[in-house]
């Protein structure tokens, strides 16, 4: 499945399909998530399993090199999926979870259902 452009209560989101580039750098963000999302979209919905574990591992600092990318072209990273197993490996991580879902630059969700209901949500 290609990456796909929807729209969710006026806020275009790039889609991105699961079986796309893995996502290990900042340039890979670069590459394969601004790269796809310039001038479409506002925020980037990525499947869990294309992000390299290095992105859980908040001590590599890939996460915050990734979220730095994207905010610097001013879109939003939408994380779907189970990532219970990095959640339950890090002790820093749930933390980071819980902050970014009550914010509006980050959002971990399960699934694509949950994503859209976030949009329906008063901000």
């Amino acid at each position: 499945m290609p990456d796909l452009l929807v729209e969710h209560h006026g806020v275009p989101v790039l889609v991105c399909a699961a079986d796309g580039p893995p996502i290990a750098s900042a340039q890979d963000a670069l590459d394969h998530l601004v790269g796809a999302a310039f001038d479409q979209a506002e925020v980037v919905a990525v499947p869990a399993e294309r992000l390299d574990d290095t992105f859980f591992d908040l001590s590599t600092g890939v996460a915050g090199e990734i979220l730095q990318k994207l905010v610097n072209y001013r879109l939003r990273l939408v994380v779907v999926g189970d990532i219970s197993r990095h959640l339950a490996a890090s002790s820093s991580l749930p933390g980071l979870v819980r902050e970014s879902n009550r914010g509006r630059q980050v959002w971990f969700v399960p699934d694509l259902a949950a994503l859209a209901d976030r949009f329906k949500r008063p901000e």
